[in-house]
């Protein structure tokens, strides 16, 4: 049965999917454009869940806050122009793709198996949903394999899964980070903006990690 708070995510899911598939898929301008809307939003996202803790007459630490919240963001922007631009739109697509599948994993698998936590850090990761994001982490590429729109080959080879499973970690730390952050102000949702789901920077705090890991790795190693 589908409830009320479950059918606001399964709207709001697709909404996401259509805007973020149209805004990467028309051209790099409208790509460019999403991307600075959607860092804006994380941005006053994220200075909003941190005020409380951090802004105090005595010890004022919001500078230092938004300068970090800042950085992150422009290295995201940066990272996401040349993926964009040397990979392609449709390579773009690849990666949230594999972000989503790592996210639907440690949700299904956490959720239906439980067990022991990952970390005090977010009490609702458990061992178990990490393990169970890596492995549908994989599960991208047999869906990108078995369609013909992406014009796009991923073949399961070594250097492919290693990529798979590094960006999977990869939003599970950037989870973890925003997770860290939410707790010490003892906030549950960056946001309202989406029914259902909470903020934007909920969403889209594995991905702002895993863009820019994924860069590095294919400069460093070309995979």
């Amino acid at each position: 049965m589908i409830t009320k708070q479950l059918g606001k995510r399964i709207l709001t899911s697709v909404a996401l999917v259509f805007f973020a598939y149209y805004s990467i898929a028309i051209n790099i301008y409208i790509f460019l454009a999403a991307l600075f809307l959607l860092s804006t939003i994380c941005f006053i996202e994220w200075n909003n869940i941190n005020i409380t803790k951090f802004s105090k007459k005595k010890n004022d630490k919001m500078f230092l806050i938004r300068f970090f919240g800042l950085i992150y963001l422009l290295i995201f922007i940066i990272s996401s122009y040349f993926v964009y631009s040397y990979f392609g739109p449709n390579y773009y697509i690849f990666l949230l793709l594999i972000c989503a599948s790592s996210d639907i994993g440690g949700y299904i698998v956490g959720r239906s198996i439980g067990g022991p936590k990952l970390t005090k850090i977010s009490p609702n990761k458990t061992i178990s949903g990490s393990i169970g994001s890596l492995i549908f982490s994989l599960f991208a590429v047999l869906l990108i394999n078995k369609q013909d729109y992406l014009l796009l080959e991923f073949p399961f080879t070594f250097e492919n899964i290693f990529l798979c499973l590094s960006i999977s970690v990869s939003c599970q730390l950037g989870d973890l980070i925003i997770s860290f952050f939410k707790r010490i102000n003892n906030i549950k949702d960056t946001g309202k903006i989406l029914p259902g789901h909470g903020g934007i920077l909920d969403r889209v705090d594995g991905i702002i990690f895993a863009i820019p890991v994924l860069l590095i790795l294919k400069y460093v190693s070309n995979i």
